[in-house]
């Protein structure tokens, strides 16, 4: 699964153009490959059905599982209708309430990140933006089932975290996770948003970075140009790096898979020098 990535561009702000691309596979994509009779599951039961995500419920070969992601359009009314994976409180909610009835059936989670993050708005923010997305990272730390997130695309800020604290997380090889955008970042730095690339160089965004800082737990190579180019390819590697951490967490006792969730996070940004 992981080894020296050899077609990432050198530049960090390149991996961010192909993290966005237009054509790159959204979570509906991944699930026609992956997932066999899947059922998508609307709705949070208190407000609405957030098009940004989408989940539902299905089979990964003979494993029945609960599969979420944000949902990015394919052309400019696709994602209007779809707030450019930009989720609202109830998009959060919705995803939590299939991780819970996940929970209670012992399916397995699989969680796809790719949004520049949770949408900020006046609505969503009267709405409990925060508190829905600090709720999800609370219940998805002691999750009583096997967790993997993969980050497909985008993975921006709290809005990327909603869906992101999971036993197991990987990375696409052209893909971004971080705290806040490139143009963001630049924009507080230095009142430039035209200095991005600077900023994404800084922000140490790339699946190279983030492995490396141990953040992540793996890169799964993209084929040839990027996951635009074989949408099918690219869900199989995610497939095969999904079907074998399942293979290992699905033979632990639930006390020892919640341990190991909660050292995992305890060690991050732990060093020694």
């Amino acid at each position: 699964m992981h080894k020296p990535i050899i077609t990432q561009p050198t530049r960090a702000i390149d991996t961010v153009k192909l993290a966005r691309h237009i054509k790159r596979p959204t979570t509906l994509d991944y699930i026609k490959y992956m997932i066999t009779d899947f059922l998508e599951l609307h709705g949070d039961r208190r407000f609405s059905d957030d098009l940004a995500v989408a989940g539902g419920v299905g089979f990964l070969d003979d494993i029945p599982v609960t599969i979420i992601g944000h949902q990015k359009g394919r052309d400019v009314k696709e994602n209007v209708r779809r707030n450019f994976g930009m989720a609202h409180p109830e998009g959060y909610r919705k995803a939590l309430r299939l991780m819970e009835e996940a929970e209670r059936f012992g399916r397995p989670v699989i969680n796809l990140i790719d949004t520049p993050g949770a949408y900020p708005g006046i609505g969503a923010e009267e709405r409990g933006q925060a508190e829905a997305i600090a709720f999800n990272l609370y219940k998805m730390a002691g999750l009583k089932t096997p967790t993997i997130a993969v980050v497909t695309g985008e993975g921006g800020s709290g809005g990327a975290l909603g869906l992101g604290v999971a036993d197991r997380v990987y990375m696409l090889s052209n893909t971004i996770y971080s705290v806040i955008s490139p143009e963001g970042c630049a924009s507080i730095l230095w009142r430039d948003a035209g200095r991005a690339d600077e900023a994404a160089e800084a922000l140490k965004l790339t699946a190279q970075s983030l492995y490396d800082f141990r953040i992540i737990d793996g890169i799964i190579d993209e084929p040839g140009g990027g996951a635009h180019e074989d949408h099918e390819t690219t869900a199989k590697r995610i497939k095969q790096t999904v079907l074998s951490a399942l293979d290992e967490l699905l033979d632990l006792p639930l006390e020892t898979l919640l341990k190991k969730r909660y050292e995992k996070y305890r060690k991050m940004g732990v060093y020694t020098e």
